[in-house]
């Protein structure tokens, strides 16, 4: 296995984050489970090349491609992306590293409360009186 994509300091950050596991019923062992860390990882090495999920090697020791989508997919749904987010953001404040003098605002993302005034409906295009040369 390659060495870590996540250093030690944000992964002892990243993993109160992580939802617990449930064990294993004894009667189904099955294959033992790719550690959160790996799983990481490859999810990290996947977004950063770009490659398929279905691409990542599993000599690299991320474990398959699917079960790091999976686990990403999880972790979503658990909502650790979104704390994490939030940790990093009261982290570099409490820093003094964040400069908001400089922001931006997409539309897409903040919604216009009050829409601005509303306008009468547009009247109708009436027909045009000559008929077309392309139609019947």
């Amino acid at each position: 296995m390659q060495a870590p994509i996540i250093d030690d300091d944000l992964w002892q950050l990243i993993e109160p984050l992580l939802p617990e596991v449930k064990p294993r019923a004894k009667s189904d062992p099955g294959r033992p489970r790719v550690p959160d860390r790996a799983a990481l990882d490859g999810i990290l090495f996947v977004l950063k090349t770009g490659i398929r999920w279905n691409h990542l090697p599993i000599r690299l020791g991320f474990g398959s491609g699917a079960t790091c989508w999976r686990r990403l997919n999880a972790w979503q749904k658990a909502g650790v992306w979104e704390q994490l987010h939030e940790l990093l953001l009261d982290k570099l404040r409490a820093a003094g590293q964040i400069d908001l003098s400089h922001a931006a605002v997409d539309s897409s993302s903040v919604r216009a409360v009050g829409a601005g005034e509303k306008l009468a409906r547009t009247p109708r295009i009436g027909r045009d009186p000559v008929p077309s040369p392309t139609s019947s």
